[in-house]
């Protein structure tokens, strides 16, 4: 299927935070779906986790589960927010 025009402009405009972050989601999606990058991009973890939000009346902690890369630059553990679950459906296996 040909990727739409619209979208191939909108990657063309991103800067490099937007385009790490595309990566990021990308790779995740497709690890999710069983495929591996061992020699791709700066050794990027990928993690679902529950958050906390401190909120003191908050019933329902911890919120999740999010998306979250990890990787090291300049010799410092880095983060950055992916999205939650939902927003990274996994591939359906078997035709249910």
């Amino acid at each position: 299927m040909p990727i739409d025009r619209d979208v191939l402009e909108a990657i063309r405009e991103m800067d490099e935070p937007e385009l790490r972050r595309l990566f990021m989601l990308t790779r995740a999606r497709l690890e999710g779906r069983g495929h591996e990058f061992p020699d791709l991009g700066p050794g990027v973890k990928i993690r679902k986790q529950m958050v906390r939000c401190g909120k003191q009346s908050c019933s329902s902690c911890p919120h999740g589960p999010y998306i979250y890369a990890y990787w090291t630059q300049d010799g410092r553990q880095r983060s950055k927010y992916l999205g939650k679950v939902e927003d990274l459906p996994e591939e359906e296996e078997g035709g249910s």
